[in-house]
């Protein structure tokens, strides 16, 4: 089974040795994404400004895949302070609508400044 690099115009660049997705089977794994800019610098911001540049990168990788939000089949969230969960929570429900995939939240686990990051498993078909 081929396993395919996830590039494109828009895809966020990392300095750190990983691929922001891969496409394997049926399936796109997205790499974790925080508040950074196309370069992969760090935008420091509030939670929620954060947790809406993450996605927002999510969405441009999943673009570069072909892909959307609605493809997404899992969400694993990663919060620094178990306080902004209702922010999360709140946030995360306009960003996806009525589309509900599984979702993990773990809190208490990202270094300062970053405040929220998001990976996600999408679904492309056979």
């Amino acid at each position: 089974m081929p396993i395919d690099v996830v590039t494109g115009p828009g895809v966020p660049a990392s300095h750190l040795p990983f691929s922001p997705a891969v496409r394997a089977g049926g399936f796109v794994f997205v790499s974790g994404q925080a508040s950074v800019d196309a370069r992969g610098a760090i935008v420091a911001d509030d939670f929620a400004g954060q947790m809406r540049r993450s996605f927002a990168n999510v969405e441009r990788v999943l673009a570069g895949a072909g892909l959307g939000l609605a493809h997404v089949v899992q969400v694993r969230s990663y919060l620094r302070r178990a306080e902004d969960v209702d922010e999360y929570n709140r946030i995360y429900a306009q960003l996806l609508g009525s589309h509900r995939p599984a979702r993990t939240t773990i809190t208490g686990c990202l270094p300062a400044p970053l405040d929220y990051e998001v990976d996600v498993i999408a679904y492309v078909g056979p």
